[in-house]
């Protein structure tokens, strides 16, 4: 395999400040041409402004959500008892956090998105495998952000207006209002999302609080109503500590990485406005495995009160909360539930697919048409039925997302930390024949990692309710351990690649 960039590849006209930031030299034209615009240029050093406390309400507000709810909750209503789940959140996200860290590096040194940082090691063209990837995963965790914010707004109406609207026809299995509901909240998403990141960042910053008090006030009503604390607690595992627990700990721990397996690659997308790599380390440790255990705890612990309460668990937070007989608990509890879905839709699930898609054809996709387009495939892969069933939902959901995006993990953290050892060269990020453009633009040892480890990661898994059966029957032995195969088997294969190819000392230069 032939690396077609030539041999004698020119210095980039870039800087490197006192703090270890890099950009363009002041007074260099950016870069232009078709894997450019200006979504896709770093962000100049003066506009990287975000601190410890922007990233740290950023994971507030993306933790504290109904998906995260019913994260915790749904391993409760598939057997575990509140220490298990918890324990299981606790450690994914602690794990998760590395990876997050490693990649996110990037964004506050060079002020680039994910589908530039991913052109690297993937090359100019090729970093579209892991955008769109990564943007098709945001579109069907969009959708299902989406489903739920409408079910908010459902039941909060429901009880506004009476039975004529919960009791309304039935289309495609749902009442017709519920329809309306799915697209009062998604027009409203797309509101927000038109306005930039600027919007999106103070949006964040009033967000976050608000959701950890309705979360709180939704524990009060709940232990009020089981008659103290004792009863959220008490409730038993139907595993026990033993075999049955660790068989599903495994997949379980793997689906809980899974969640934020999407962030771990995209996180430059919102680094790249971070201030300093200490406002980003700070505010992400401060903020991901605190909040996401802090939320899981009192996830579950409502959930048991629910089973100590009405005799059933009940999962899903909206039906919990419409449970209530309070017209003003109703609101505030249902409008807690459609600030925190919109806070995590937004920041997660629409900013990223919009860079990618932008990085699709620069030329005529902006940022505000990638949001669009991830809006509208949301919609098309139909996350109710996603989200139906808490089995599917972080078994199959969760683990085959985990297992394939920790592929592409592996390989950009291998690529960014072992072989260029943080140095890149921004003007050819960003042009044809430079040092990124490998074969055509193409670099097919990152593709090779990328098939290999995604084989490995979900090609033994159930795909169940999707389709019955496995893929390949002979790995299901390394399907419960996906994200973990997928990142350490890209990472190994990557790099020998990369070295047999000769592409090593070339791409650290």
């Amino acid at each position: 395999m032939t690396d077609t960039a030539p041999t004698a590849i020119p210095v980039s006209d870039q800087v490197t400040l006192p703090d270890g930031r890099v950009e363009f030299a002041p007074g260099s034209p950016p870069p232009s041409g078709p894997y450019a615009n200006e979504d896709l240029l770093p962000v100049p050093v003066e506009k990287r402004t975000w601190n410890t406390y922007n990233f740290s309400a950023l994971w507030v507000g993306m933790a504290h959500n109904t998906a995260s709810w019913t994260l915790a909750s749904g391993l409760i209503a598939v057997g575990m008892d509140w220490k298990q789940a918890v324990f299981t959140i606790a450690l994914a996200n602690v794990i998760v956090l590395v990876p997050m860290l490693l990649t996110g590096h990037a964004g506050p040194k060079y002020g680039i998105p994910f589908p530039v940082f991913a052109r690297a090691s993937f090359g100019i063209r090729g970093a579209n495998l892991p955008a769109v990837v990564r943007a098709l995963v945001a579109c069907g965790w969009f959708g299902i952000q989406t489903w739920i914010g409408g079910e908010a707004i459902y039941f909060l109406a429901g009880k506004l207006i009476g039975n004529g609207w919960s009791e309304a026809g039935a289309i495609g299995g749902h009442p017709w209002t519920m329809w309306l509901s799915f697209a009062i909240f998604w027009a409203i998403q797309v509101a927000i999302i038109y306005r930039g990141m600027e919007t999106i960042r103070r949006f964040e910053n009033w967000a976050a609080p608000f959701v950890i008090v309705g979360a709180l006030v939704m524990l009060i009503w709940m232990s009020n109503k089981a008659g103290g604390f004792g009863p959220l607690l008490d409730q038993p595992s139907k595993l026990g500590w033993g075999g049955d627990f660790w068989k599903l700990f495994w997949p379980s721990l793997m689906g809980m990485i899974g969640f934020w397996s999407t962030l771990s690659l995209n996180i430059p997308d919102f680094t790249r406005y971070g201030k300093s790599q200490k406002a980003q380390t700070w505010g992400q440790a401060l903020g991901l495995p605190t909040t996401m255990t802090l939320f899981a705890l009192l996830s579950v612990l409502v959930t048991s009160g629910s089973q100590a309460v009405y005799g059933e668990t009940i999962w899903n937070p909206v039906e919990l909360a419409a449970k209530t007989d309070n017209v003003f608990g109703l609101l505030f509890a249902l409008v807690t539930v459609l600030v925190a879905t919109l806070s995590v839709n937004i920041a997660a699930n629409l900013v990223s697919p919009a860079f990618d898609f932008s990085n699709v054809a620069p030329r005529r996709i902006s940022f505000r048409t990638g949001a669009l387009a991830t809006c509208v495939i949301g919609v098309l892969i139909f996350p109710w039925k996603l989200y139906s069933d808490p089995q599917g939902y972080i078994f199959t959901w969760l683990g085959l997302v985990g297992g394939l995006l920790g592929t592409v993990a592996g390989i950009l953290i291998a690529d960014y930390w072992i072989l260029r050892r943080g140095r890149l060269d921004l003007t050819d990020l960003y042009r044809a024949g430079g040092r990124y453009w490998y074969d055509g633009g193409w670099n097919w040892p990152a593709v090779v990692a990328f098939l290999t480890g995604g084989v490995l990661a979900i090609g033994g898994a159930s795909f169940k309710p999707i389709i019955d059966g496995r893929p390949i029957p002979a790995l299901e032995s390394l399907a419960d351990y996906g994200w973990a195969v997928g990142l350490g088997t890209s990472m190994l294969v990557y790099l020998v690649l990369m070295t047999l190819t000769g592409r090593r000392e070339r791409s650290a230069a």
